[in-house]
Protein backbone atom coordinates (compact mmCIF):
# COMPACT_ATOMS: atom_id res chain seq x y z
CA UNK A 1 0.00 0.00 0.00
CA UNK A 2 1.26 3.49 -0.92
CA UNK A 3 2.22 6.06 1.76
CA UNK A 4 -0.28 8.61 1.96
CA UNK A 5 2.47 12.09 1.79
CA UNK A 6 1.45 15.77 2.05
CA UNK A 7 1.77 16.07 -1.44
CA UNK A 8 -1.52 14.11 -1.63
CA UNK A 9 -3.04 15.93 1.25
CA UNK A 10 -6.25 18.57 0.54
CA UNK A 11 -6.60 21.70 2.58
CA UNK A 12 -2.88 22.45 3.69
CA UNK A 13 -3.04 25.88 5.15
CA UNK A 14 -0.57 27.54 4.09
CA UNK A 15 2.71 28.93 6.03
CA UNK A 16 3.07 32.78 5.78
CA UNK A 17 5.20 34.65 8.32
CA UNK A 18 2.85 37.39 10.15
CA UNK A 19 6.07 39.79 9.10
CA UNK A 20 7.49 41.91 6.47
CA UNK A 21 10.83 42.39 5.97
CA UNK A 22 12.13 45.55 4.19
CA UNK A 23 15.69 46.95 4.20
CA UNK A 24 15.59 49.58 2.21
CA UNK A 25 17.90 52.53 4.01
CA UNK A 26 15.38 55.51 6.15
CA UNK A 27 18.09 56.60 7.94
CA UNK A 28 18.82 60.67 7.31
CA UNK A 29 21.68 61.85 9.05
CA UNK A 30 21.84 65.17 7.82
CA UNK A 31 18.26 65.84 9.17
CA UNK A 32 18.96 64.46 12.51
CA UNK A 33 21.99 66.13 12.80
CA UNK A 34 21.21 69.47 12.43
CA UNK A 35 18.13 71.65 14.27
CA UNK A 36 14.63 72.33 13.67
CA UNK A 37 12.48 75.75 13.14
CA UNK A 38 9.35 76.50 12.57
CA UNK A 39 8.76 78.96 8.88
CA UNK A 40 5.57 81.56 9.14
CA UNK A 41 6.08 82.19 5.08
CA UNK A 42 6.49 80.61 1.63
CA UNK A 43 10.06 82.69 1.77
CA UNK A 44 12.26 81.86 5.07
CA UNK A 45 14.11 84.72 5.85
CA UNK A 46 17.24 85.61 8.34
CA UNK A 47 20.46 87.77 8.84
CA UNK A 48 23.74 87.42 8.55
CA UNK A 49 26.60 89.41 9.62
CA UNK A 50 30.70 89.55 10.53
CA UNK A 51 32.83 91.80 12.32
CA UNK A 52 35.55 94.27 10.43
CA UNK A 53 38.52 92.74 9.56
CA UNK A 54 41.50 93.06 12.06
CA UNK A 55 43.42 96.44 12.05
CA UNK A 56 46.71 96.04 13.15
CA UNK A 57 47.60 99.64 12.67
CA UNK A 58 44.48 100.21 15.55
CA UNK A 59 46.71 102.99 17.46
CA UNK A 60 45.03 106.21 18.44
CA UNK A 61 46.95 109.32 19.43
CA UNK A 62 46.10 110.49 22.48
CA UNK A 63 43.82 113.56 23.57
CA UNK A 64 42.28 112.95 19.88
CA UNK A 65 38.85 113.84 18.41
CA UNK A 66 36.93 110.18 18.17
CA UNK A 67 36.27 108.93 14.28
CA UNK A 68 33.61 107.13 13.47
CA UNK A 69 34.07 103.48 12.03
CA UNK A 70 32.45 102.71 8.80
CA UNK A 71 29.52 100.76 9.80
CA UNK A 72 28.20 97.79 7.28
CA UNK A 73 24.66 96.45 7.54
CA UNK A 74 23.70 92.83 8.27
CA UNK A 75 22.79 90.93 4.89
CA UNK A 76 19.31 89.47 4.59
CA UNK A 77 19.07 86.07 2.97
CA UNK A 78 16.55 83.58 2.69
CA UNK A 79 15.38 80.36 1.17
CA UNK A 80 11.78 79.00 -0.96
CA UNK A 81 9.93 76.16 0.88
CA UNK A 82 9.19 73.19 -1.12
CA UNK A 83 6.40 71.17 -0.39
CA UNK A 84 6.86 67.11 -0.83
CA UNK A 85 4.20 64.48 -0.77
CA UNK A 86 2.70 60.87 -1.60
CA UNK A 87 -0.56 59.73 -2.43
CA UNK A 88 -2.02 56.51 -1.60
CA UNK A 89 -5.62 55.21 -2.50
CA UNK A 90 -6.24 51.49 -1.29
CA UNK A 91 -9.97 49.91 -1.69
CA UNK A 92 -12.56 49.38 0.87
CA UNK A 93 -12.40 45.51 0.29
CA UNK A 94 -8.35 45.44 0.40
CA UNK A 95 -8.65 46.91 4.31
CA UNK A 96 -10.75 44.60 5.69
CA UNK A 97 -9.35 41.57 4.25
CA UNK A 98 -6.92 39.68 6.76
CA UNK A 99 -3.58 40.18 5.77
CA UNK A 100 0.14 39.18 7.10
CA UNK A 101 2.69 41.33 8.97
CA UNK A 102 -0.02 44.45 9.07
CA UNK A 103 -3.17 45.80 10.18
CA UNK A 104 -4.44 47.58 7.30
CA UNK A 105 -3.29 48.42 4.09
CA UNK A 106 -4.04 52.30 4.44
CA UNK A 107 -1.34 52.38 7.67
CA UNK A 108 1.00 50.35 6.31
CA UNK A 109 0.96 52.35 3.11
CA UNK A 110 1.11 55.36 4.66
CA UNK A 111 3.97 54.49 7.20
CA UNK A 112 5.87 53.39 3.85
CA UNK A 113 5.24 57.09 2.51
CA UNK A 114 6.35 59.09 5.26
CA UNK A 115 9.40 56.96 4.89
CA UNK A 116 9.67 57.84 1.15
CA UNK A 117 9.06 61.22 2.15
CA UNK A 118 12.25 61.53 4.54
CA UNK A 119 14.19 60.23 2.33
CA UNK A 120 13.53 62.66 -0.68
CA UNK A 121 13.96 65.57 1.79
CA UNK A 122 17.23 63.83 2.81
CA UNK A 123 18.48 64.07 -0.94
CA UNK A 124 17.14 67.35 -1.52
CA UNK A 125 18.34 69.13 1.21
CA UNK A 126 22.03 67.90 0.32
CA UNK A 127 21.64 68.62 -3.10
CA UNK A 128 23.04 71.76 -5.36
CA UNK A 129 19.53 72.45 -6.21
CA UNK A 130 18.58 75.88 -6.80
CA UNK A 131 16.01 77.66 -4.94
CA UNK A 132 12.98 79.09 -7.22
CA UNK A 133 9.99 80.85 -6.00
CA UNK A 134 7.82 78.55 -8.37
CA UNK A 135 4.26 80.10 -10.13
CA UNK A 136 0.98 78.82 -10.88
CA UNK A 137 2.60 75.92 -13.02
CA UNK A 138 5.62 75.61 -11.39
CA UNK A 139 6.31 74.19 -7.93
CA UNK A 140 8.65 76.36 -5.67
CA UNK A 141 12.30 74.56 -4.83
CA UNK A 142 14.29 75.25 -1.68
CA UNK A 143 18.05 75.64 -2.37
CA UNK A 144 19.79 73.21 -1.63
CA UNK A 145 23.28 73.08 1.15
CA UNK A 146 25.58 72.30 -2.31
CA UNK A 147 23.90 75.81 -3.50
CA UNK A 148 24.49 77.50 -0.57
CA UNK A 149 28.16 77.08 0.39
CA UNK A 150 30.42 79.27 -1.24
CA UNK A 151 33.01 81.07 0.73
CA UNK A 152 34.63 77.52 1.98
CA UNK A 153 35.07 75.18 -0.82
CA UNK A 154 37.84 73.02 -2.22
CA UNK A 155 37.36 71.60 -5.67
CA UNK A 156 38.73 68.57 -6.27
CA UNK A 157 39.18 68.62 -9.67
CA UNK A 158 37.43 65.66 -10.83
CA UNK A 159 39.79 63.54 -8.17
CA UNK A 160 39.43 61.27 -4.78
CA UNK A 161 39.06 62.98 -1.85
CA UNK A 162 42.42 63.34 -0.03
CA UNK A 163 43.31 64.08 4.15
CA UNK A 164 45.22 67.51 2.40
CA UNK A 165 41.92 68.45 1.02
CA UNK A 166 39.97 67.52 4.37
CA UNK A 167 41.85 69.42 6.69
CA UNK A 168 41.98 72.62 3.94
CA UNK A 169 37.81 72.52 4.24
CA UNK A 170 38.51 72.25 7.89
CA UNK A 171 40.49 75.07 8.25
CA UNK A 172 38.62 77.16 5.90
CA UNK A 173 35.37 77.14 8.45
CA UNK A 174 37.47 77.46 11.58
CA UNK A 175 39.20 80.80 10.03
CA UNK A 176 35.46 82.15 8.87
CA UNK A 177 35.14 81.74 12.33
CA UNK A 178 32.80 78.19 12.42
CA UNK A 179 33.37 75.47 14.84
CA UNK A 180 32.87 72.35 12.13
CA UNK A 181 32.58 68.91 14.40
CA UNK A 182 31.07 66.87 11.37
CA UNK A 183 32.25 65.44 8.38
CA UNK A 184 29.24 64.02 6.26
CA UNK A 185 30.41 61.98 3.61
CA UNK A 186 28.84 58.88 0.90
CA UNK A 187 29.59 55.60 2.13
CA UNK A 188 32.07 55.12 -0.68
CA UNK A 189 34.35 58.55 0.63
CA UNK A 190 33.57 57.22 4.05
CA UNK A 191 35.54 54.06 3.35
CA UNK A 192 38.11 56.74 1.97
CA UNK A 193 38.45 58.59 4.93
CA UNK A 194 38.82 55.42 7.05
CA UNK A 195 42.26 55.44 5.38
CA UNK A 196 43.21 59.15 6.71
CA UNK A 197 46.35 59.29 9.10
CA UNK A 198 44.07 61.62 11.25
CA UNK A 199 41.49 59.01 11.82
CA UNK A 200 41.06 58.25 15.89
CA UNK A 201 42.95 54.90 16.79
CA UNK A 202 39.89 52.89 18.03
CA UNK A 203 41.78 49.59 20.99
CA UNK A 204 39.40 47.10 22.60
CA UNK A 205 40.55 45.06 25.29
CA UNK A 206 39.86 41.58 23.60
CA UNK A 207 38.00 39.11 26.01
CA UNK A 208 39.78 35.89 27.08
CA UNK A 209 36.45 33.96 26.48
CA UNK A 210 35.44 35.59 23.19
CA UNK A 211 37.57 36.30 19.27
CA UNK A 212 38.90 39.84 19.06
CA UNK A 213 36.51 42.26 17.20
CA UNK A 214 37.86 44.23 14.34
CA UNK A 215 37.06 47.75 13.57
CA UNK A 216 37.90 48.96 10.40
CA UNK A 217 35.56 51.64 10.27
CA UNK A 218 36.35 55.96 10.49
CA UNK A 219 34.14 57.76 13.03
CA UNK A 220 36.28 60.33 14.37
CA UNK A 221 39.40 62.64 12.65
CA UNK A 222 41.68 64.25 14.97
CA UNK A 223 41.55 67.75 13.21
CA UNK A 224 43.96 70.43 14.25
CA UNK A 225 40.88 72.27 15.43
CA UNK A 226 39.22 69.58 17.32
CA UNK A 227 37.29 66.46 16.48
CA UNK A 228 35.21 65.67 13.62
CA UNK A 229 32.60 63.34 13.76
CA UNK A 230 32.87 61.34 10.49
CA UNK A 231 29.11 60.21 9.28
CA UNK A 232 28.38 58.40 6.19
CA UNK A 233 25.00 59.30 4.55
CA UNK A 234 23.71 57.43 1.48
CA UNK A 235 21.40 59.75 0.30
CA UNK A 236 24.53 62.11 -0.43
CA UNK A 237 26.46 62.04 -3.52
CA UNK A 238 29.62 61.06 -3.87
CA UNK A 239 30.71 64.44 -5.86
CA UNK A 240 30.47 66.29 -2.73
CA UNK A 241 31.31 66.04 1.22
CA UNK A 242 30.61 68.63 4.00
CA UNK A 243 32.71 69.77 6.77
CA UNK A 244 29.72 71.28 8.99
CA UNK A 245 28.81 73.23 12.21
CA UNK A 246 25.47 71.72 12.48
CA UNK A 247 24.57 74.47 14.89
CA UNK A 248 24.51 76.75 12.05
CA UNK A 249 22.10 75.17 10.09
CA UNK A 250 18.26 73.56 10.43
CA UNK A 251 14.95 72.51 8.41
CA UNK A 252 12.22 74.87 8.82
CA UNK A 253 8.69 73.48 8.84
CA UNK A 254 6.10 75.65 7.18
CA UNK A 255 4.08 72.89 7.70
CA UNK A 256 5.13 69.48 9.55
CA UNK A 257 3.82 66.27 8.12
CA UNK A 258 0.30 65.67 7.79
CA UNK A 259 -1.56 62.87 6.28
CA UNK A 260 -5.00 63.91 5.68
CA UNK A 261 -8.11 61.79 3.52
CA UNK A 262 -9.42 63.37 0.92
CA UNK A 263 -12.68 63.54 -0.86
CA UNK A 264 -14.45 59.89 -1.60
CA UNK A 265 -15.05 59.17 -5.19
CA UNK A 266 -15.94 55.63 -4.94
CA UNK A 267 -15.11 52.70 -3.13
CA UNK A 268 -11.56 53.44 -1.84
CA UNK A 269 -9.82 55.80 0.43
CA UNK A 270 -7.35 58.62 -0.97
CA UNK A 271 -4.82 60.16 1.67
CA UNK A 272 -2.71 62.78 1.22
CA UNK A 273 0.81 62.64 3.33
CA UNK A 274 2.72 66.11 2.99
CA UNK A 275 5.15 68.04 4.64
CA UNK A 276 6.38 72.15 3.24
CA UNK A 277 9.98 72.82 4.50
CA UNK A 278 13.25 74.56 3.57
CA UNK A 279 16.80 74.64 4.55
CA UNK A 280 17.83 77.54 6.38
CA UNK A 281 21.98 78.25 6.23
CA UNK A 282 22.36 80.27 9.54
CA UNK A 283 25.60 81.30 7.61
CA UNK A 284 27.13 79.62 4.79
CA UNK A 285 31.24 80.59 5.97
CA UNK A 286 30.42 78.06 8.81
CA UNK A 287 30.95 75.51 6.83
CA UNK A 288 32.73 73.91 4.15
CA UNK A 289 32.08 71.77 0.83
CA UNK A 290 34.57 69.66 -0.92
CA UNK A 291 33.39 69.54 -4.93
CA UNK A 292 33.53 67.40 -7.92
CA UNK A 293 34.93 64.42 -6.57
CA UNK A 294 34.92 61.10 -7.94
Amino acid sequence: MATYKTYDTVGRREDLQDAIYDISPTTTPFMSTIGRTKAKATYHEWQTDSLADVNLANAQVEGADATSAVLTPTTRVGNYTQISDKVIQVSTTDDVVDKAGRSTETAYQLSKASAEIKRDMESILLSDQAQDQGNNTTARKLGGLASWITTNTVDTAGGALTEDMLKEAVLKAYNSGGEPDVLLVSPANKQVVSTFAGIAEQRYQAPKSSATTIIGAADVYLSDFGSVSVVPDRFLSNDYSFVLDPSMASVAYLRPFKSQKLAKMGDSEKHLLNVEYTLVVNNESAHAMMSDET
